[in-house]
């Protein structure tokens, strides 16, 4: 039978002929020469597949490597249970062992001993993984019923997993996968062998340990470590958070939502964002600083949080003026080029530098300003609307992708500057060792509220966030750790109720359309969540309003 076989992204489809029965795993190995980077799943016919999977008709076969989101999170499972199985054969099979979230370019996990976990522990548990890595073992892939499921689960005294599988009524089959007698639900796909995950590192970090492996814009280098000490901070201050909200895995807040005291919670989750929120504005009050800088990822509810930020410091006395950087563009001629030769508005050379630090300066002199007014339809600045000057006392509130980066603000003493970074940190897992990525979560938001706002489908969405992607990996991410403070704006209830809206969305994209694997996959996720179906509790100053609509500071 003939398929039609792409390795890059960017190549160009040949038509190959192979026998029926043939797995995609031997493909892979017939042309793996072509591909830059090792595969680690299929698109077939707008459907991801593992390389097991056997081709009984023509078809249209994408590899795919580490640097599209499925094949990132097969990485991601194989290794975790590559280090699952490792802890076991050094600590024992009792000791536990919790996945928790992102950090430093790898997953925060920690390991539950009687005794704190020593350097040396955590080295041997790495030769250890690279043992089995070097011996190229199969993970063995099985797949049951349900019933059957819970009863592996009691037996195997994984009570969370057990919980989760009993909420999630609508799945009928459950995949366990297993390393040398080492059995574990994953909710994707897995490597074929553990001959394919060859980089990573462990690293003793605080409580925990860190599991690290490459990114995937370079699936082949590990990253250079850096200690994301607020990062860290944010990730436990939101685990203290859900417990006193009493949701640590997807089954506590199906319970919740199941009893009926998601109202509840929805409101102290919005308590404790107004209680963060007015800490901030009292630190800025207390350290008189005067330029606010507010950057964040695609999705994060900049806006909202901004808007949120400025009441609270007017409650302070201040008298805060909220701006953003887009009306700083350059004129449109001037917009630097990408290496496509289309106009990069997201690089810092598209914002006129020297006139926004002339313009902050003279508003910090207590000099009036013709600040400008960047009109897209001509693409050109606009002057005469809004001559301002400001009090001693008076804050500026800046928004905007490179607010972090130094670069934009070279001119403006240090003592004025206070840097903010907005981001939803998902620390609710669907258990133990199944977390969800916090891209996720922001692409159901921006999902939402594109379709919404913008009138965008969630093809459009889905086709977009790879770019999205990579412009947050170049402007925003590197420049996290500068900043002075860093708020969660994720909402512990939030996935039940972007469900409500994103679900139909996703279900409306057909098999013959590219964004049709990140549909399926989207969509299997979101089946172990109950909906919250009334959301009309949830207040019009909230960061879920940015994106589900009702919100008093967007239009």
């Amino acid at each position: 039978m003939k398929i039609q076989l792409r390795t890059a992204p960017r190549a160009a489809w040949k038509e190959v002929e192979v026998k029926a029965g043939t797995s995609i795993e031997d493909i892979y190995r017939t042309y793996r020469n072509e591909m830059a980077y090792t595969a680690l799943a299929a698109r077939v016919d707008n459907k991801i597949e593992d390389l097991g999977y056997k081709l009984e008709k023509s078809c249209r076969l994408e590899l795919l490597d580490m640097r599209t989101q499925s094949a990132n999170l097969i990485y991601q499972h194989s290794l975790s249970l590559i280090y699952l199985k490792a802890v076991s054969d050094c600590l024992g099979n009792g000791v536990r062992v919790e996945i928790q979230n992102s950090l430093n370019k790898g997953l925060y996990t920690e390991i539950k001993t009687v005794k704190p976990l020593t350097t040396r522990q955590v080295q041997q548990i790495e030769e250890r993984m690279r043992q089995l890595v070097d011996a190229d073992l199969p993970f063995v892939k099985e797949i049951v019923s349900r019933e059957d499921a819970m009863a592996i689960l009691e037996e195997d005294g994984r009570r969370e997993k057990q919980r989760m599988l009993s909420e999630s009524l609508k799945l009928k089959k459950v995949k366990f996968y297993s390393l040398e007698g080492c059995r574990d639900f994953f909710y994707g796909f897995m490597a074929p062998s553990t001959g394919y995950i060859e980089h990573f590192q462990l690293v003793k970090y605080r409580r925990g340990v860190l599991l690290r492996f490459p990114h995937p814009s370079a699936p082949d280098t590990m990253p250079p470590y850096v200690d994301e000490k607020k990062m860290y901070q944010a990730f436990g201050e939101q685990t203290k958070w859900d417990r006193l909200l009493g949701v640590s895995y997807v089954a506590d807040l199906n319970e919740k939502i199941e009893n009926g005291q998601y109202k509840e919670l929805i409101q102290l989750s919005e308590a404790l964002h107004e209680k963060k929120i007015a800490q901030i504005a009292d630190m800025i009050k207390k350290q008189h600083k005067r330029i606010v800088l507010i950057a964040g990822p695609s999705s994060s509810g900049k806006t909202t949080f901004a808007r949120r930020l400025c009441i609270q410091l007017k409650v302070n006395g201040l008298d805060p003026l909220y701006l953003g950087t887009d009306d700083y563009f350059v004129e449109r001629e001037e917009t630097p080029l990408d290496e496509h030769g289309e106009k990069d508005y997201e690089n810092l050379q598209a914002l006129d530098i020297q006139l926004f630090n002339d313009n902050m300066n003279a508003l910090l002199e207590g000099r009036e300003v013709d600040l400008p007014s960047f009109d897209f339809l001509t693409g050109h600045k606009v002057y005469g609307g809004r001559r301002t000057m400001i009090r001693k006392d008076q804050p500026v509130v800046i928004e905007g992708i490179h607010a972090l980066n130094e670069e934009l603000t070279p001119y403006i003493s240090k003592e004025e500057k206070f840097k903010i970074y907005i981001s939803p940190l998902t620390q609710l897992n669907i258990d133990a060792h199944n977390r969800i990525p916090t891209t996720d979560e922001r692409m159901l938001r921006r999902m939402v509220r594109d379709n919404l706002y913008r009138g965008h489908n969630a093809q459009s969405t889905i086709a977009s966030w790879p770019k999205v992607r990579a412009g947050e990996d170049k402007n925003i991410f590197p420049y996290s750790g500068e900043a002075d403070v860093l708020f969660n704006s994720y909402h512990v209830y939030e996935i039940a109720v972007l469900k409500k809206y994103a679900e139909p969305l996703l279900s409306r994209i057909t098999p013959d359309e590219p964004e049709y694997a990140e549909a399926v996959r989207m969509l299997k996720f979101l089946r172990f969540f109950r909906t919250i179906e009334d959301d009309h509790i949830i207040a019009g100053n909230s960061i879920i309003r940015e994106f589900i609509g009702g919100s008093i500071f967007v239009e």
